[in-house]
């Protein structure tokens, strides 16, 4: 079946790293990806055409997780290594290194004003870091098994966190408590993220499914099974409307959530695909494997629906308001199973002129920054981006 103009498509792919592809984030303004891989590298894209990439050398191990901050001054990684670093992503290679767990770090994630950042590891810890002061401030324990990620609330005042124990907890940052568990039978999530407007979570299961949870009501929304292999990460649209699914089956798939039916199912990886991650705008995604491959796709579904959608969703963003219908429709478990609407796109299939984009790949060797990185007033206009605000947490 030929794609429609407004079915996603793919725009390009690079080849770079060596080994799977583990982690996947877009810069606030969308002009670079950067990708963390099993090789132990981080490579940093610039998605112009022809334009080279870096290749980011420090860790020891398996990097496991990246992130741009909310700025995109600073690029976190975490690793097998049992590190955290902190880069600035220029062609100079400055690093911090944060040491204080003491087993292999699964994730990394900023909180919104990028004045903190969250780490989940093996060692059964999350820890959450000061990035002014570039210190860590104090450990969530809870978990009795490693843990696989962890994730700030849009306002910062929760962080969702997920372990092989088979538990989801919610955490409040002010109290330092755990508020609220989940509990699963069956698998354990791979993946836990907040929606947009912070009203639900969602969970990449080990079991192939996909939970989502109202967390002002505690309750199941939505609970697809759509996979045919352990669902490995999750990315919800700006708009909190879709929901970008990567399996061990090989697939992407995207969800609608206001209709609470899966409309797309993305071929294009040969082997398990480990990330997924909207660009902050939503109009591009990404997809990165065990094939190697970082594969970069064009959305185009949203753009019928999202401003109008995004025009009602304006009037209920408050916290405390009511479970909505618009939230999450439909109100109960959704076992889905397969719809005949949903449309199956696999470019090979197709005659397509793809950009195979192999750029000139540069080392960049980090130093080890003795002292915490500043972005002082000459880097931050080499590098064209913003200083953050010294704002108090709340």
């Amino acid at each position: 079946m030929a794609s429609a103009p407004e079915d996603p498509c793919l725009e390009r792919y690079f080849r770079a790293h060596g080994a799977a592809v583990t982690s996947a984030h877009f810069s606030p303004d969308g002009k670079r990806l950067a990708t963390a891989s099993w090789d132990t590298f981080l490579m940093l894209w610039n998605l112009k055409p022809q334009a080279r990439a870096y290749r980011y050398v420090g860790h020891k191990d398996v990097v496991t997780s990246v992130q741009f901050s909310p700025h995109g001054n600073f690029l976190a990684s975490a690793s097998r290594d049992r590190t955290v670093r902190l880069w600035i992503p220029d062609k100079r290679g400055k690093s911090s290194e944060f040491k204080a767990h003491t087993a292999p770090v699964r994730s990394v994630d900023f909180s919104a004003d990028g004045q903190f950042l969250v780490t989940a590891s093996e060692d059964k810890s999350i820890k959450v870091w000061n990035m002014n002061r570039q210190r860590f401030l104090y450990s969530l324990y809870r978990h009795t098994h490693w843990v696989r990620c962890a994730k700030f609330s849009p306002d910062g005042r929760l962080i969702v966190s997920c372990s092989e124990d088979k538990t989801v907890k919610i955490w409040d940052t002010t109290n330092k408590q755990c508020v609220n568990n989940f509990s699963d039978s069956v698998g354990f999530a791979n993946y836990v993220d907040f929606n947009p407007n912070g009203t639900c979570i969602a969970a990449a299961g080990s079991d192939h499914t996909v939970k989502i949870w109202d967390i002002r009501v505690n309750k199941l929304l939505q609970h697809y099974q759509v996979h045919s292999g352990g669902v490995n990460c999750i990315s919800f649209h700006p708009s909190g409307n879709y929901l970008l699914t990567a399996s061990s089956d090989g697939t992407l798939k995207i969800l609608d959530l206001l209709e609470g039916r899966l409309i797309y199912t993305l071929q294009g990886h040969t082997g398990p695909v480990f990330s997924v991650t909207f660009s902050k705008s939503g109009e591009m995604f990404s997809s990165g494997g065990a094939d190697t491959q970082v594969l970069l796709w064009r959305t185009n579904f949203d753009t019928l629906h999202c401003k109008d959608l995004n025009k009602r969703n304006l009037k209920r963003l408050h916290f405390d308001s009511p479970p909505h219908l618009l939230d999450i429709y439909p109100r109960t478990p959704h076992p889905h199973a397969g719809k005949i609407e949903t449309i199956e796109i696999n470019p090979k299939l197709e005659v397509i002129d793809l950009q195979i984009s192999s750029p000139p790949v540069v080392d960049i060797f980090s130093f080890d920054s003795t002292t915490p990185l500043e972005t002082s007033a000459p880097v931050a206009t080499s590098m064209n981006l913003p200083i953050p605000e010294n704002r108090n947490h709340c």
